[in-house]
């Protein structure tokens, strides 16, 4: 009969560092891919209003981004305290609206186009008159699928008095 022997002391052996690289850019490549990059950068304040009954859009690459509010600090001085709207990455005025909805329709298939929706995403304090005008503008070129953007909250906590 064979004798078995027992392990001398309870080491454990050495971790294969063999796969440690395969790791590494497996990681790497899946937040490649998971990662979305921010497409337009804020110029404006833009703190949402609250709301109490929440949709998330289905497809944001049908959506057009109308962002409107004070400019942030860095852009105070060289455009004022006053509400404004951002189109991309650069100020416009409301008359600049339907050249840019009439841009985005061209960069669409043909056939997305009917399923374009023109989010609207607006500072809690700017003024209702800002608002107003775009979507007098939006009526104009005929973008008639509006969406508000806001945040999940209490749509009653942000009133004042």
């Amino acid at each position: 009969m064979s004798k078995f022997k027992k392990k001398k002391g309870g080491e454990l052996p050495a971790i294969s560092t063999a796969s440690l690289p395969d790791i590494v850019f497996m990681l790497l490549f899946f937040f490649m891919v998971a990662t979305e990059m921010r497409q337009n950068t804020l110029m404006i304040e833009n703190k949402l209003p609250a709301a109490d009954q929440v949709e998330k859009l289905d497809k944001k690459d049908l959506v057009m981004y109308i962002y409107a509010g004070k400019p942030s600090q860095r852009f105070e001085s060289q455009y004022g305290t006053e509400s404004r709207i951002q189109l991309n990455d650069k100020f416009a005025d409301v008359s600049e609206i339907a050249a840019f909805i009439s841009a985005e329709r061209a960069s669409k298939r043909e056939e997305l186009v009917p399923f374009l929706t023109t989010a609207l995403k607006v500072d809690s304090d700017a003024n209702m008159g800002l608002v107003s005008d775009i979507k007098q503008e939006l009526r104009k070129v005929n973008a008639l699928k509006i969406n508000y953007t806001t945040r999940k909250g209490d749509a009653l906590s942000g009133l004042k008095n």
